[in-house]
C-alpha cells in the first residue's frame, strides 16, 4: 500500500505576526487567512528492508539511514529536519513496529516564500503517519502537535496560524491566546464574494526569499522590550483582521484594497527587514497600475506579496509586475485542509 497526504497553503489576508509569542500570549492575536490550490505533498512507501529513505523532492535532498528502523531518533543536522522531526515525534509518541518506508515530499512553492510552506508541510506529513497508523488525532490535535514539533522539537522561530490554516482549510478568523490557545473561526463567505476577491487578488512571487526565523525573533524581541512603536503597530494589525472579516461578510469587496495597504503600512513598523527598498518599489509599482492595496506574505523581507486590483486593473498590474524579475502565480481558493488517502 501507498499513503498520501496533501495539506493546502494560505495567504494571510489581515492580522499577520500577531499570532507570534509573546505578542500573542500578553494581548491576544487575531489573523484572517485563507488556504489555496497550492499544496505541501507527503508520500510514504513501506519497505521490506528496514531502510529508513527521505526525499524532499523538490529541494533534491535524500538521505538512507540503514537499519534506521532501530534507531531512537533521526538526526536533525540541517538536512530534511522537518521530516526528520515528525517522525522521531510520532515514533516518541506512538512508538514503532513497523518495518522500513521511504518518506517523500514535494512543496508547490519555494521555500520562504510567505505562504507557510514549512508549517504546511510539517502538517502533510503529520497527515500521511496518521493515515498509516490510524492515529486518534483530530484538527486541532494535528494542527498543535504541528506547531509543538516545529517551535519544541526543532526550535523553529514562528507563529501559529500556519499549521492551523493547512489542516482546516477554507477562510477563517483565528485567534491566539496565551498557553497556546487558538480558536479557529470558519467564515461563511458567500461564494460570489470569494469569486470576486479570487479574480481581483493577484499572487506575486517576487523571486527572492527570506528566513522569516530572523525577522521573527526581532518582532518578539521588540516586544519583550516593550517597544511602543512595534507593538502599538500589532494593536492596529489585530484591529486589519477584525475590519477584514466584516468586509468579506457584508461583501465590502470594494474596501479590501485599501484594508490590505492599511496594514502594509503598520507592518512596516513592526520589525527591521519586513520590508525593503525592492520591496517597497514593487508596491509603489503595483499601485501606480491601479492596485488599491496589498501586503508581503508571511514575515515579510521577500517571497510573495499580494495586490488587490479592482475592476479589470490586475491586467494593466500584472504587465508591470511582469518586467521586475518575478511572476503572477495563478491560484484558486480552497475550502477544504489536509487530506489523506490510501492507494
Amino acid at each position: 500500500m501507498i499513503y498520501r497526504c496533501k495539506a493546502p497553503l494560505r495567504i494571510g489576508l489581515a492580522g499577520g505576526g500577531t499570532d507570534v509569542s509573546p505578542y500573542s500570549d500578553l494581548y491576544g492575536g487575531a489573523i484572517l487567512n485563507a488556504t489555496l490550490s497550492l499544496y505541501a505533498h507527503a508520500t510514504i512507501e513501506p519497505l521490506e528492508e528496514d531502510d529508513i529513505i527521505l526525499q524532499g523532492i523538490d529541494r533534491k535532498e535524500e538521505q538512507r539511514f540503514p537499519q534506521g528502523i532501530h534507531m531512537d531518533s533521526l538526526p536533525t543536522d540541517g538536512t530534511l529536519d522537518l521530516l526528520k522531526g515528525v517522525y522521531n515525534r510520532i515514533r516518541k509518541d506512538y512508538g514503532w513496529q513497523r518495518k522500513g518506508f521511504r518518506l517523500s515530499t514535494f512543496v508547490d512553492a519555494p521555500a520562504g516564500s510567505g505562504l507557510g510552506t514549512s508549517s504546511t508541510l510539517v502538517v502533510a506529513i503529520i497527515g500521511v503517519f496518521t493515515e498509516m497508523m490510524k492515529l486518534p488525532l483530530g484538527e486541532y490535535d494535528i494542527a498543535h502537535l504541528a506547531f509543538d514539533i516545529e517551535r519544541n522539537d526543532l526550535k523553529l522561530a514562528g507563529g501559529k496560524q500556519d499549521q492551523y490554516a493547512a489542516t482546516f482549510g477554507g477562510v477563517n478568523y483565528m485567534e491566539f491566546y496565551k498557553d497556546d490557545k487558538v480558536i479557529v473561526n470558519p467564515l461563511r463567505v458567500k461564494q460570489q464574494y470569494l469569486f470576486e476577491l479570487e479574480n481581483n487578488l493577484l499572487l506575486y512571487y517576487t523571486a527572492t526569499s527570506r528566513e522569516s526565523a530572523k525577522i521573527i525573533e526581532v518582532q518578539s524581541s521588540n516586544v519583550v522590550n516593550k517597544k511602543e512603536k512595534s507593538i502599538e503597530a500589532m494593536h492596529q494589525l489585530k484591529h486589519q483582521a477584525q475590519l477584514m472579516k466584516e468586509a468579506l461578510l457584508r461583501g465590502r469587496i470594494h474596501e479590501i484594497g485599501d484594508i490590505l495597504d492599511f496594514g502594509f503600512r503598520q507592518k512596516q513598523q513592526m520589525a527591521e527587514g519586513i520590508s525593503n527598498p525592492f520591496i517597497d518599489d514593487i508596491y509603489e509599482r503595483a499601485k501606480k497600475a491601479g492596485a488599491t492595496g496589498g501586503k508581503i506574505s508571511g514575515a515579510g523581507g521577500g517571497g510573495f506579496m499580494t495586490f488587490y486590483c479592482p475592476a479589470i486593473s490586475k491586467y494593466k498590474v500584472m504587465e508591470v509586475l511582469g518586467g521586475l524579475g518575478g511572476h503572477c502565480q495563478p491560484y484558486a481558493f480552497t475550502g477544504h485542509g489536509m487530506s489523506s488517502w490510501t492507494v
